[in-house]
């Protein structure tokens, strides 16, 4: 699949495509949606379709101080959006300068000139340029003016609210994995290379695999049970998490550290995913190791229960 960047030109074969225009960090029912339009509209016309993407996320660049709240990297977006049909990626580099385009120059000369695109979808709340004086009408008015067909798709309603990101990031600050799977299509997953860490889980009998959380979100701090995929091999593994501070630890660090069942390889070095299921537990601090590594049991019985589908 093809990795697009808007600051460079695109390849002929790639002109005159249908673009999926927005963020779509967490690719859910309505980021899928949309990419969904732009995808069977490009296939009935014989086009390419591109799904597009914003990185860094606009909102490091106007609050660069905000919280990490990625639900993907560029990396995982670029296999969500394959599965979903598209021919290639486009990643528009946000920064000052694509900040400060007008509205017209974002249509006149970035998506018409530089990219070529025959068509557009958006969501209906779309907003684009400078001061995000963009709209879907004025999307629309533009995209006439510069031979550009746009479209916009509905959100997609669950409950009685769109479907959001937002709501994805409530559902895991709440610690409930599922829902955000439920509105994702997909549990929520971290991914990042194995480091060197203290040994301190292979001391008492529960080597993990030490994982930087970077600039995802942060889910509700505790335990859960997590299935692994080993990028390099496509192997599956099972097991538990804890993700957090470490509270029994000092220094407290924040880390992700799955415990894989039944799996004694080495990880060091390996890139692997990391996909939350059920929260267990909040984070805790024990009165001795002894007392840690029995909830740790606890934790992995009911956990192995819990992705057998029996818990």
């Amino acid at each position: 699949m093809r990795w697009l960047d808007h600051r460079e030109p695109i390849p002929e074969s790639l002109r005159g495509a249908v673009i999926a225009l927005g963020n779509f960090d967490g690719f859910h029912l309505g980021h899928q949606a949309v990419a969904r339009e732009a995808i069977e509209w490009a296939r009935a016309e014989g086009r390419p379709a591109i799904i597009a993407t914003f990185d860094p996320h606009p909102v490091r660049l106007f609050q660069p101080d905000a919280p990490p709240f990625r639900l993907t990297t560029l990396e995982q977006r670029q296999e969500l959006y394959l599965a979903a049909g598209a021919t290639a990626m486009l990643v528009f580099h946000f920064d000052a300068a694509l900040a400060g385009t007008s509205a017209e120059d974002f249509v006149r000369v970035l998506l018409a000139e530089r990219l070529g695109a025959a068509g557009v979808v958006t969501g209906e709340d779309f907003t684009f340029g400078k001061g995000r004086a963009g709209n879907r009408a004025r999307l629309e008015q533009l995209g006439r003016e510069a031979g550009i067909a746009a479209r916009a798709v509905a959100p997609v309603m669950d409950n009685g609210a769109p479907v959001s990101s937002s709501r994805v990031r409530d559902a895991l600050r709440e610690g409930d994995p599922q829902e955000a799977a439920r509105l994702l299509t997909r549990p929520f997953a971290i991914r990042g290379v194995v480091e060197h860490g203290d040994k301190r889980g292979r001391d008492i009998g529960y080597p993990t695999a030490n994982l930087a959380i970077e600039h995802y979100l942060r889910p509700k701090f505790g335990v859960y049970a997590v299935t692994g995929r080993l990028l390099a091999t496509g192997e599956e593994l099972q097991g538990a998490a804890n993700i957090g501070v470490r509270p029994q630890f000092q220094p407290p660090k924040e880390l992700l550290e799955p415990y894989f069942f039944d799996f004694s390889g080495d990880l060091y070095g390996q890139e692997i995913e990391v996909s939350f299921h059920h929260f267990l537990r909040p984070e805790a601090k024990f009165d001795s190791l002894d007392a840690l590594v029995a909830q740790i049991d606890a934790d992995c019985e009911r956990a192995r229960a819990l992705l057998a589908g029996a818990g």
